[in-house]
């Protein structure tokens, strides 16, 4: 007869018909499949013995082909909110098809029927067994004698052996062999089999006791001890050399300084190893861990570089700017020559991409003679990759931090989490909440990776992370974390690097004479075939043209001319095309690669709506554009504008530059400029650009991201910036260059903007 069943997959558990057992379960597939079996089944399920790890789902094409019925004999949810259930085993069964249904296992089975009539062969297997389980129980006092009482009466030979089975002494693999099994003859015998081993290794242990009791001395009890050991060992086929071995691991233990708790769980671990057959798969797994553990370089650190004028010109000479997270280094330094009992700090760079922010961690690990870790976050989701397996799985290593520590050989590296605003969140886990403990000063002396399961300090490890948008990193992970914004490079910034940095080591690198390149070249370059907040395609560019040169074997002056000839026409314009329409005006934005120029411009046209926005833009936009909208329609009669030109037209604004999405309320005052130039048919100088957002009363608020927004008017040849009159504060850390160059206006209302533009534009 063939069945339908919901399925549970469970390991380091294969249940057996008339076995009763609890359950702990945890996870919402386990859970939903305990109610759908006792909603629908009547509280019957198929158990199946799985290889993966506990309650996981496997591959169906890698399950079992046999099976537990088993009858769930009562459930109660703990305050916890997981399930603990008990259940008994009743039939075998043998999977005909496994089907994923809505994210869980069930199956179709068919049970094997027994027949009733008991032959000669089974009376005799049955009586054989009871009888070796007496003699079993007399040479083993350490065992129960419960059993005896549950198989007196017994007669079914199909559930003795089940009863048997769950009541012996023997591994998971063994069992599984006996759950597999249909056949209760071959059962039957194999049982035999396997207790007279039992009883054939118990009379070994005996004879080896009375062979060593006849020696024994008071006066000698250590010397016989390991005279029990080795006999012992010569019984299992376990290698004599291994002795020598295990203590020298006890010696390499005593030897690390750990504290007494680590200590003695580590000399356990050796213990165990000693008492384990070589021919047990778990000595190997025994002995990964101990050499994994012992690489570790437990209270090991290297020296640091603690000279601070040594270590800013090294700095320097390595990197461009960087002059704040540069000013922090120091800082540790210094208090670190006053103490050295000092936490290193847990950075975070966060700027566009190519400005440096890896290369700049290398560097340090190199000044503060420190060795260098390098994590890649971007795309991870599994959160074991950095907290390690446990070791309960097939295949367990430690994470990538523990990794790292075991190859750089000290407890004080520089470890670089790269891309930390890229991690991923699904199934798998979360590993920016495990970043939570990695980072957290307070918590991280105290570092637990699953596989090694005791306590590593990570208190004076220097964590540089590195990021592109901060909006992405989780909020309790910012807490965290000392934020450093790397921001983009003016044109006459990205020159300098090219001359002072990228150049030199390129010409070092290629092994090649020095090249005559002037500044208004290298600008040329910058401004004609680059667009980009950083250095990454500017280097591209200058080693091909290093490379045509060598392989030229002319190392002429690079001129405008041998650029054209070896990078071709101009691949950007940077500065747009700035139209000088009615209704045309540009607001400064800001994405993870820099400040960028957003156009917005403004037509009349007829729909139903009054005003609309368009062009990649998020509902804040809108917003923001209906509230400039209604400010400027409840001061029409101030501002000179007719309201038959609102009452009578729509309005359509169109935000340019699609390939960026427009998100947030810092175009409020271009947009409110915008509507007015259309609504007065008086055009706004293409010089001029805006950031700020407005209220329904015209009020003027502050925005993030100032100086990249000024980098990025700058670069793309703007002479006028108006900017909320709170941000006036952040214009402190732009560089004087673009300060003396834009004309920056603070204002705190939009009719200060209005009597700016509109007003003079009027009276000239």
């Amino acid at each position: 007869m063939l069945e339908n069943l919901k399925v549970l997959l469970l390991q380091k558990l294969v249940l057996l018909p008339y076995q009763e057992v609890r359950l702990d379960l945890t996870t919402p597939e386990s859970k939903e499949i305990i109610d759908s079996a006792e909603k629908y089944y009547n509280n019957k399920i198929i158990i199946i013995a799985s290889s993966s790890s506990i309650e996981v789902t496997e591959e169906i094409k890698e399950l079992p082909k046999y099976g537990v019925i088993a009858k769930i004999k009562s459930k109660i949810e703990l305050p916890n909110g997981n399930y603990r259930v008990v259940i008994y085993g009743l039939n075998r069964v043998e999977v005909k098809e496994y089907r994923n249904a809505d994210g869980n296992l069930d199956c179709t089975v068919k049970r094997l029927y027994i027949q009733e009539k008991i032959t000669d062969e089974e009376k005799a297997l049955v009586r054989t067994l009871k009888n070796l389980i007496s003699e079993y129980m007399e040479s083993n006092p350490e065992v129960s004698n419960a059993v005896t009482s549950t198989i007196s009466n017994i007669t079914d030979l199909d559930m003795l052996t089940d009863i048997i089975t769950n009541f012996l002494p023997i591994d998971m693999n063994k069992k599984r062999e006996y759950m597999n099994e249909f056949d209760y003859i071959l059962r039957a015998n194999n049982l035999i089999r396997d207790i007279n081993v039992e009883l054939e290794v118990i009379n070994i242990e005996n004879k080896v006791d009375d062979e060593i009791r006849e020696n024994m001395s008071k006066e000698n009890r250590d010397y016989i001890l390991r005279q029990k050991i080795s006999k012992l060992n010569q019984e299992l086929g376990i290698n004599i050399d291994k002795q020598s071995e295990i203590a020298r691991l006890s010696e390499d233990i005593e030897s690390l300084g750990l504290n007494e708790k680590t200590r003695n769980k580590l000399l356990n671990e050796v213990r165990r190893y000693s008492y384990t057959s070589e021919n047990n798969p778990d000595s190997n797994v025994i002995r990964a861990y101990l050499d994994t553990v012992l690489s570790l370089p437990w209270n090991k650190y290297s020296k640091d570089e603690l000279d601070l004028k040594k270590v800013k010109k090294n700095l320097d000479k390595s990197h461009f700017g960087f002059e704040e997270v540069k000013n922090r280094i120091l800082e540790f330094i210094a208090i670190k020559k006053n103490t050295k009992d000092i936490n290193s700090p847990i950075l975070c760079l966060v700027g566009p991409p190519g400005t440096g922010k890896t290369t700049f961690s290398i560097c340090l690990a190199e000044v503060l003679n420190r060795e260098f870790i390098k994590i890649s976050l971007g795309g991870l989701s599994d959160s074991a990759e950095l907290t390690g397996h446990r070791r309960t799985y097939l295949g367990a290593s430690p994470g990538k931090i523990i990794q790292g520590l075991s190859k750089c050989g000290t407890s004080n590296p520089v470890i670089l989490l790269d891309e930390v605003d890229k991690i991923v969140k699904d199934y798998h886990g979360d590993p920016s909440a495990i970043l939570l403990d990695i980072l957290d000063a307070t918590l991280n002396k105290e570092f637990v990776d699953n596989y090694i399961e005791e306590p590593f300090d990570l208190s004076k490890v220097l964590f540089v992370l590195t990021a592109n948008d901060i909006k992405n990193i989780p909020d309790t992970l910012r807490d965290r974390l000392e934020i450093i914004e790397i921001n983009s490079y003016t044109d006459e910034e990205k020159v300098n690097i090219a001359k002072k940095y990228i150049l030199p080591r390129i010409i070092e690198e290629y092994n090649m004479p020095k090249i005559k390149i002037s500044e208004e070249v290298l600008s040329f370059i910058v401004h004609n075939y680059t667009k980009e907040p950083g250095v990454r395609e500017l280097e591209r560019l200058l080693r091909k043209i290093c490379r045509n040169l060598i392989l030229n074997d002319d190392y002429k002056v690079i001129n405008i001319e041998t650029v054209y000839s070896i990078l071709g026409s101009n691949m950007y314009n940077r500065r747009m095309n700035k139209s000088s329409y009615v209704g045309d005006v540009y607001s400064l934005g800001v994405t993870p690669n820099g400040g960028v120029i957003v156009p917005f411009e403004a037509i009349y046209t007829h729909s139903d709506k009054n005003i609309k926005v368009i062009g990649n833009v998020a509902d804040s936009v809108q917003e923001t554009t209906e509230i400039a909208y209604n400010y400027l329609l409840s001061n029409a009669k101030k501002y000179g504008i007719d309201s038959k030109n609102i009452n009578n037209n729509s309005i359509i604004i169109n935000a340019l530059n699609y390939n960026i999405k427009k998100d947030g309320t810092s175009g409020g005052i271009a947009i409110t400029t915008a509507i007015i130039s259309l609504l007065l048919g008086k055009e706004v100088s293409n010089d001029i650009c805006f950031s700020g957002e407005i209220s329904l009363h015209g009020d003027i608020y502050p925005i993030g991201g100032v100086k990249e927004k000024l980098i990025g008017a700058y670069n793309a040849g703007y002479k006028k910036v108006y900017l909320p009159l709170d941000n006036e504060g952040d214009v402190s850390i732009v560089p004087d260059e673009i300060k003396k160059k834009l004309d920056i206006k603070f204002v705190s209302n939009y009719e200060e903007i209005f009597n700016d533009l509109f007003k003079k534009a009027k009276k000239d």
